[in-house]
């Protein structure tokens, strides 16, 4: 099947569907200047980091507990190269399909805040954002646009404690809540899963796709390279995020450029 009668068929799937899920990843935010960390290029594909540690074992749960300064420094190195990123083309489509269909919900595994800023409203950040502090102490928190001005590691201006992004990092569980909102999006039901530049090497991110295949619900994968779900899926599109939306939208609404 050729790519252009792959993206005709995508974006007839996508045109009759009502309710739809997005799943995504680092890939999405690749168009808008941010590293994948652990993906082709990213910033620490196959390197350790300058304490000699994986980013694994340096974003733990663990370290934040027990060398909060480690940790910091590389949350902060990874906000530091996202600061100022707007969201792109895929992000403000997303957003755009959303205002137009019954229920468009996206689950993000990316801290970096750009759905939202994009406008998406069902929106499940399982892994939290980097944008929001929260005390490790007391029940002090805070929003921040970003980084800039803050001691590293932050104290709490309340008690003194430690501050720390409300993001789960390695080694620690899942919020129950979105864990929840995702099992109640599942059960209304879907017309299409749509997976876009992650890897779904974690359970909670390719499990929809492998739903939708046991339920006989169309799934589609945007992606450049293979992952954990592209045998599963009913249609691939082996091109960037921001280019395959494009292209996907000006075959349903052709001749009309999406608000914003």
């Amino acid at each position: 099947m050729s790519a252009d009668t792959v993206l005709d068929a995508v974006a007839a799937q996508l045109g009759e569907a009502q309710r739809i899920l997005f799943i995504t990843g680092a890939g999405i935010s690749a168009d808008s200047g941010l590293p994948t960390y652990r993906g082709i290029g990213g910033l620490y594909h196959e390197r350790l980091t300058a304490d000699g540690l994986s980013i694994e074992e340096a974003l733990s749960g663990e370290m934040m507990a027990q060398r909060p300064e480690v940790c910091w420094r590389y949350i902060a190195e990874i906000e530091a190269n996202c600061r100022g990123a707007q969201p792109n083309a895929a992000h403000r489509l997303i957003a755009e399909l959303e205002r137009e269909k019954q229920a468009v919900w996206v689950l993000t595994q990316n801290v970096d805040g750009l759905h939202r800023a994009a406008g998406s409203q069902k929106l499940i950040e399982i892994h939290g954002t980097v944008h929001h502090l929260r005390c490790t102490e007391c029940p002090h928190e805070r929003n921040v646009p970003d980084f800039g001005g803050l001691h590293i590691p932050p104290a709490c201006p309340v008690c003194g404690g430690l501050l720390r992004p409300d993001v789960v990092l390695f080694g620690e569980l899942l919020p129950q809540r979105g864990i929840d909102r995702l099992e109640q999006v599942l059960a209304a039901g879907l017309d299409l899963v749509v997976s876009i530049g992650t890897t779904s090497v974690f359970p909670y991110i390719a499990g929809p796709v492998w739903w939708a295949q046991q339920q006989g619900i169309p799934s589609v994968e945007i992606n450049p390279g293979d992952t954990e779900v592209s045998r599963l899926v009913s249609h691939r599109i082996r091109l960037g995020a921001a280019d395959a939306l494009t292209r996907l939208w000006q075959r349903i609404h052709p001749g009309t450029p999406p608000a914003g």
